[in-house]
């Protein structure tokens, strides 16, 4: 099979041949047809990787090919996906109590295992969630990150429906979370760098739409009544410190990107209103489930450009460079 693998820490893509690989106890092969490339692909690069040479991708969907021994839930010819959960060791503190995205020795399809940089992959079979009819591979592959990182935050933040909710940047994730949001019935706010972003945001549901560079973002939320939550889904942390005033009183900051540098906040405006700033997990496979079937149902799509396998490096480097609109999905 073709496989596009990071040979060691710090190395460049390369694309091979390896032998397909067959699923052991508890685990499926699944014959991948899309997936979707992703920033925490660099990690792989980075040294992240549990060994070398390995395989990246954690936005794969694709069809059951095979399952191995104890497997009874899945069966040959079923579309899958397979995402960042890749697998829960059951026995640790966090999965006895059913926290299986904060196991304590969680699989990370692509840094534990091979990805979905190939025509097969291999995962166990709690790692997989089901794709619903309506949603094409192309479509469904991303939702498997990007989608379940913006639902499932949206939905573990709090905010009730009808409650007014907030989308920090538009993006990757950001233009998947104004969906999410806008359909689900929350009062959404889109907020971004520029004026001709305006138009976008609302063409993607948003009722409201704040120019970061025009505004105090903290002062036009309050005027909206204040956000039950903001969704964080930019690297920037000076922008999202800025919307902690206009937060709701118990209002949570959900934090979805990864900035570089220290999150420093004013205290007195936590203290003053009962803030809260939540750091977000993505999800597990049943997550990820959930939010492939809400997507197909209330028309939740990603704006994808595709590439072919061999071109996993050139996909890469328009993801890192912020070329892609507004993902990079691969096919094979």
């Amino acid at each position: 099979m073709r496989a596009v693998q990071v040979p060691a820490a710090e190395a460049d893509f390369e694309v091979v041949e390896r032998d397909r690989p067959e699923p052991g106890r508890g685990q499926v092969l699944v014959r991948v047809t899309a997936n979707g490339v992703c920033h925490s692909d660099a990690w792989a690069q980075g040294g992240m990787a549990s060994e070398y040479p390995r395989v990246p991708g954690h936005e794969a969907a694709g069809v059951v090919e095979a399952v191995g021994e104890g497997v009874e839930q899945w069966q040959p010819g079923t579309r899958v996906g397979v995402g960042w959960f890749g697998g829960a060791c059951h026995v640790c503190d966090p999965c006895r109590r059913g926290d299986f995205i904060s196991c304590q020795r969680m699989g990370v399809t692509g840094l534990s295992a091979d990805g979905g940089y190939a025509d097969y992959l291999v995962a166990p079979a709690d790692a997989l969630a089901a794709i619903p009819q309506g949603l094409s591979d192309t479509d469904a592959a991303p939702l498997m990150c990007a989608g379940v990182t913006t639902f499932h935050g949206l939905r573990e933040s709090g905010a009730r429906i009808g409650d007014l909710v907030a989308v920090l940047g538009l993006g990757g994730l950001g233009h998947l979370g104004v969906q999410f949001a806008s359909k689900l019935g929350f009062e959404t706010v889109a907020i971004a760098r520029g004026a001709e972003k305006g138009e976008f945001a609302h063409q993607l549901g948003a009722h409201h739409y704040l120019d970061s560079t025009a505004v105090d973002v903290g002062e036009e939320l309050t005027k909206l009544g204040g956000a039950s939550a903001v969704l964080a889904t930019v690297t920037d942390a000076a922008a999202m410190a800025a919307t902690i005033p206009g937060l709701a009183p118990r209002g949570r900051l959900v934090v979805l990107g990864a900035p570089g540098e220290p999150l420093s906040l004013p205290a007195p405006d936590l203290i003053s209103a009962s803030r809260v700033v939540a750091g977000h997990a993505s999800g597990t496979a049943k997550d990820s489930e959930d939010t492939l079937r809400v997507a197909a149902r209330l028309g939740v799509r990603p704006m994808v450009e595709t590439a072919p396998l061999e071109e996993a490096a050139t996909a890469f480097r328009r993801m890192m460079d912020g070329q892609a609109r507004f993902r990079m999905v691969l096919t094979t």
